[in-house]
């Protein structure tokens, strides 16, 4: 007979800690530090609205002064550019570079993507969901953000609909329309939503 493994909160919680130490042992590659890593994960996948370096200190779960340091690191090496925003001349949008893309390719974080890719559709759509869960209790405690995607989110609203019949989205806390690569990408003003306009919008297709 099989042993199941224990699965109280506390196991739980320590499994989740040790795999991120171990992920965080393989950062140190390419003459990069895990932060600096977790800075190119994080601005690959971020939307427009979210890639900045305050943005980044929030997803870190670190101070803006040493978000900035990391930064600032990858702008002398030629991974980010910063670029001024469009709704703000002020402010800084930072964007990651071809050399970047490339040496994400190499991103040590990819053990752990194959490591999940091993387990079965199923159980890996059950992690997903736990995990979501279970970040979204601890940010609420911590009275941190939680970060996310356009699909989920309270945010998000159809804007119309396109000739081909598919819906427009836009991001109702911007007030600005969403192109369809947008709505994958990581918010930082992301708000958990029950039933979001992309379910409401293919369930009025339907």
């Amino acid at each position: 007979m099989t042993r199941r493994l224990e699965s109280s909160p506390r196991t739980i919680a320590e499994l989740v800690v040790q795999l991120g130490r171990i992920t965080h042992g393989h950062g140190y590659t390419e003459g990069l530090t895990p932060a600096q890593w977790s800075a190119l994960r994080y601005l690959s996948r971020a939307n427009r609205f979210s890639r900045t370096v305050s943005a980044f200190a929030e997803f870190h779960a670190t101070t803006r002064g040493t978000a900035s340091q990391t930064v600032k690191g990858l702008v002398a090496r030629g991974y980010l550019n910063r670029t001024r925003a469009p709704r703000d001349g002020r402010s800084t949008r930072l964007e990651v570079t071809d050399n970047a893309r490339a040496i994400l390719a190499r991103d040590p974080c990819e053990a752990l993507v194959r490591a999940a890719s091993a387990l079965p559709s199923s159980a890996r759509d059950r992690l997903a969901t736990g995990l979501e869960r279970l970040l979204g209790h601890l940010v609420q405690g911590c009275h941190k953000r939680q970060f996310g995607v356009c699909t989920s989110c309270a945010h998000l609203e159809v804007a119309g609909w396109r000739r081909e019949g598919e819906p427009r989205f836009k991001c109702a806390f911007f007030g600005e329309l969403l192109e369809e690569t947008e709505l994958a990408q990581i918010c930082i003003n992301f708000q958990p939503g029950k039933d979001s306009a992309m379910k409401r919008a293919f369930r009025g297709q339907a």
